[in-house]
């Protein structure tokens, strides 16, 4: 990206976010796999980036990268995540955790998991609130309660002192969310925060997501497999495959001219509001196993437009126009 130019009304100057050659490894019994391999991206300030791509292409491998909660058999074998020009993965165990919950935030899939289940709402946003903020327990618990309030938990102080099975999945969703904003964090992530929620929850998540985003000017990385959400909430969309980047653009762009094979399959086979068709497109063949990816293009067993070259190569992530990027030798 080059500096100083606005494209879909973001200013690309001065990242908030910066990954340079984000490499992420778990070792197998059939040997090395590279779930995150060698992507690079910016996230600016008020932006909120997208990335939408099938099960196990990287995306949620990826931000928890980013947060450093990688486990065994995981690595981050190599990059840089950068933070406000801050290199997370240089800093100690004990520097991370106060960034986690502090500059940097996340929403997480699946919030039963997340959330601690034998101690109450209110208990687990006072231990993050207490140490980020540095605050007492009295000035913890009216931020906690102002924080439920702003996420639209109603009966607040009531919820503050229940335990997450008393709550709605939706509720406890919320809680999460009020969990992630409370301590002011300049990025936060997004992994799939809507996907165990029915339609009209999910859709009251995304416009809080959005509205609280305005109101804090945090920078976001939103996770998801779905089309839907990605071009209600996203600026720009990045699109991946089999670890690797595939395109990235402005939403608006991504959608009406998308330029990689599989980007271009994965907008094709969206049903079509009040088209009727007897069956829809696909993307032929099935996403190959780790140990069984191509030297070259991630995509090549699948791709209709693929070449000997792309078997063999990785095309290079290339700009074909101001904002927009693919990888490929033979774009659509």
């Amino acid at each position: 990206m080059t500096a100083n130019r606005a494209i879909g009304g973001i200013i690309l100057n001065n990242p908030v976010v910066q990954v340079r050659n984000l490499e992420t490894t778990f070792q197998t019994r059939l040997g090395p796999f590279r779930a995150v391999n060698q992507i690079s991206y910016d996230i600016y300030k008020g932006e909120t980036l997208g990335i939408v791509g099938e099960s196990g292409c990287g995306k949620s491998v990826t931000s928890f990268s980013l947060m450093r909660l990688i486990e065994k058999p995981g690595k981050i074998t190599n990059g840089q995540v950068l933070l406000k020009g801050r290199d997370l993965l240089k800093l100690s165990e004990s520097e991370m955790e106060e960034v986690r919950g502090g500059e940097m935030a996340m929403i997480f899939q699946e919030p039963m998991t997340a959330l601690n289940p034998v101690l109450t709402i209110g208990r687990q946003l006072d231990e993050q609130i207490m140490r980020h903020k540095k605050v007492n327990q009295k000035e913890s618990r009216e931020r906690a309660i102002e924080m439920l309030s702003l996420v639209g938990i109603p009966s607040p102080a009531e919820r503050y002192t229940a335990y997450p099975h008393q709550l709605s999945g939706g509720m406890r969703q919320r809680a999460m969310i009020a969990m992630a904003l409370s301590c002011d964090p300049t990025f936060l992530i997004a992994d799939e925060p809507t996907t165990a929620l029915d339609v009209t929850i999910q859709a009251q998540i995304l416009e809080l997501i959005q509205n609280l985003q305005e109101k804090f000017h945090m920078s976001v990385q939103f996770i998801t497999h779905d089309l839907g959400v990605i071009s209600e909430i996203s600026d720009r969309v990045m699109v991946m495959y089999g670890g690797k980047t595939c395109e990235v653009a402005t939403t608006s762009e991504l959608f009406l001219n998308p330029r990689h094979p599989y980007t271009h399959a994965l907008i094709s086979s969206r049903p079509k509001l009040g088209t009727r068709v007897d069956r829809l497109q696909t993307i032929e063949g099935s996403v190959p196993a780790p140990h069984e990816l191509p030297p070259g293009c991630p995509f090549y067993n699948r791709c209709p437009r693929a070449k000997t070259e792309c078997m063999n190569h990785q095309p290079p992530l290339q700009e074909i126009k101001a904002g927009h990027q693919i990888a490929c030798f033979n774009p659509v």
